[in-house]
């Protein structure tokens, strides 16, 4: 009883430590389902620069460019509507310049550690149509 008790616990501790919650894995829903317009190579002004920490992930809007299908910068947004560029250098988990899939970058490392994703948000795809539901007579 004791060993079935201190796997759960263990289990559930593991299970909420690797668990990403929040707007990261809300757009990555929307993308899996939806899909993704291409990214081409330009400067995107309207991305959401998705931080992970503590298993957790908060978004700040931004701006990224794309250079050769790579993130090769990215600004982050103040609330008075100005820019600030992430002056460092920023590499996916081997060591090389992020790329982008299915609408959101690869996970970028920044010089300072921080982990985080780009979201480029425009490119989602729109709902797909629903056919409207008719009644049965009783309805008329």
């Amino acid at each position: 009883m004791k060993r079935t008790i201190l796997l759960l616990f263990f289990s559930l501790f593991y299970a909420n430590m690797y668990a990403q919650t929040g707007c990261l894995e809300q757009w990555q829903a929307a993308f899996e389902k939806r899909g993704s317009f291409a990214v081409s190579d330009d400067m995107h002004r309207k991305v959401y620069v998705s931080f992970i920490e503590n298993g957790e992930s908060w978004c700040v809007s931004g701006k990224a460019r794309v250079e050769n299908g790579r993130v090769v910068s990215v600004f982050l947004q103040y609330e008075d509507g100005t820019y600030e560029l992430m002056d460092m250098k920023l590499v996916n988990t081997q060591g090389r310049s992020p790329g982008v899939r299915n609408g959101i970058s690869e996970e970028i490392i920044n010089e300072e550690n921080q982990h985080f994703y780009v979201i480029f948000v425009e490119k989602l795809k729109p709902e797909q149509k629903k056919y409207k539901t008719v009644g049965g007579p009783g309805d008329f």
